[in-house]
């Protein structure tokens, strides 16, 4: 209620909600996984005021019903009793649908079925990886083809009750190597049609142990403006890959999920005609991103300055990046010289991160 005119300045169309509009709440803050790559890795899980959350709840259903809301958690009910028990508290009809991401090992037994109750409509967890983090996924120390196959069983439950179900990757990780992640990868996505996939690739965000240890090993590509922190663009180099072969291995993956016959076992499998459009509208931009990676991969196979920058040699940045910078500051590119887009990595950035190691 506090927050009602952001909310309508950022959400609605002119005062209103919309289709499209998702109200954002928050259940809890921090984590209790001290995942590398994550901002949150430090920051302790704590569930926030449940008497807040009813109230929230019931505002956002009383003025707004049937509007999405979007829960913001980095690991939304940890506390996953405690807080579907304020949910249901909620009379049945007036249960506002709701997305949230959170990890496997929250997702079990009968709590899949919670979800349905409460009405969520869309769920994300977080996979990551096929070699690490099999404890978030709720797997213990299972890892590689074992690991595909519990999940697959694990996320066909859970497809079984939420409308809308995601799986979250990461792709470069030090422990990829070779075609098996790829594999693995595209094995999962074979077996869970109805599952949408989103391959990230791991940044070094400031503050982050992972962004810590690339530092300290010379591994970020200190010439890259912190915008390009996001798909499609590499900051980094990698353990066991070069950026071009690397690309071309996203192009593998990408091809795979997004391919028409793939696109065509989705839509059979959509629960509504809403999660079929999704499915297209996404498919699109990623087919999109595909083009890309093309794009990239020519430049680095005949530019050799811009290979000699992604391969750690050159630190001077490739015109490339200063034109698509400039195409995202538009009329205030001219606000931003050369050279004050050049981050800087030193000391001050890295004190928080640097606690992980001590």
């Amino acid at each position: 209620a506090e927050r009602l005119p952001e909310v309508r300045a950022s959400a609605f169309a002119y005062g209103r909600a919309v289709p499209s509009t998702t109200i954002p709440l928050l259940a809890s803050t921090g984590c209790p996984y001290r995942c590398e790559f994550c901002i949150d890795w430090d920051a302790p899980y704590r569930l926030l005021s449940l008497d807040r959350l009813a109230a929230d709840l019931r505002f956002a259903a009383t003025r707004f019903p049937g509007t999405m809301v979007g829960f913001h958690d980095p690991n939304f009910a940890v506390k996953f009793d405690a807080v579907l028990d304020v949910m249901e508290t909620m009379p049945p009809h007036a249960r506002s649908p709701y997305l949230a991401e959170t990890s496997l090992s929250v997702l079990h037994g009968a709590r899949v079925r919670r979800l349905r109750e409460t009405n969520c409509a869309s769920m994300a967890p977080g996979v990551e990886s096929w070699s690490d983090y099999s404890a978030k996924a709720g797997v213990g120390t299972t890892t590689g083809r074992e690991k595909v196959e519990r999940l697959v069983d694990h996320f066909r439950a859970l497809a079984q009750h939420v409308p809308y179900v995601q799986a979250n990757f990461l792709f470069g990780l030090d422990d990829d190597a070779g075609d098996e992640p790829i594999a693995l990868t595209k094995a999962f996505m074979s077996a869970t049609p109805s599952v949408w996939p989103v391959v990230n690739i791991p940044h070094p965000f400031g503050g982050t142990p992972l962004f810590a240890r690339y530092l300290e090993e010379g591994r970020i590509l200190s010439g890259m403006p912190l915008s390009f922190y996001y798909s499609p663009y590499l900051v980094t180099t990698l353990r066991h890959y070069g950026a071009g072969e690397f690309y071309r291995r996203m192009i593998d993956l990408f091809e795979h999920f997004t391919a028409p016959a793939m696109l065509a076992r989705r839509l059979r499998a959509a629960t509504s005609p809403f999660v079929g459009l999704v499915h297209l509208v996404r498919t699109r931009i990623k087919r999109g991103r595909i083009a890309a990676f093309h794009r990239l991969v020519e430049l680095l196979e005949h530019d050799r300055h811009f290979r000699a920058f992604h391969d750690g040699e050159s630190s001077v940045l490739p015109e490339l990046y200063h034109a698509e910078y400039e195409r995202m500051l538009g009329p205030f590119a001219s606000l931003m010289s050369r050279a004050e887009r050049t981050p800087v990595l030193g000391e001050a950035t890295r004190t928080r991160a640097a606690g992980a190691a001590s």
